[in-house]
């Protein structure tokens, strides 16, 4: 069996990893993406406004990083929603829908204890790299 590659995605247009980890890593199509959180790219800090606005700029944060790999939004098949305070959970989604609007990624939302830096709002993804079809 032929040997999958490991190709690291790395971008200065998302906040730099604040631990041992990589912003995105690709292995054969699938990109697996870092919990983004709502962190300004240019000075490591949370951005203000409360969990949307947190929310809003962990997804751009994402998009960078997607677009690091040559992909969008479109290509996101599934997230994981890290929230501090599940009652968030409709906030964060106004947001959400504002970045993915149809053939939505699976998803789970989860309530944590923490999150890194006293983030509200973390968003991890996993992306099919290359053209994708749906099916009717």
């Amino acid at each position: 069996m032929a040997a999958l590659i490991r190709r690291i995605v790395n971008t200065a247009k998302a906040p730099a990893a604040i631990g041992p980890y990589s912003q995105a890593v690709v292995v054969d199509r699938t990109m697996y993406i870092s919990g983004q959180l709502g962190m300004d790219p240019s000075n490591g800090q949370l951005v203000d406004g409360g969990v949307q606005a947190q929310t809003r700029q962990a997804l751009v944060n994402m998009g960078e990083i997607l677009k690091a790999a040559d992909c969008s939004y479109e290509n996101v098949v599934k997230t994981t929603v890290l929230l501090a305070d599940m009652n968030d959970f409709n906030n964060v989604n106004d947001i959400y829908k504002q970045f993915f609007s149809s053939n939505f990624p699976a998803r789970a939302a989860y309530q944590v204890a923490a999150l890194p830096r006293g983030g509200l709002v973390e968003i991890e993804a996993v992306a099919v790299l290359g053209p994708l079809t749906n099916s009717p």
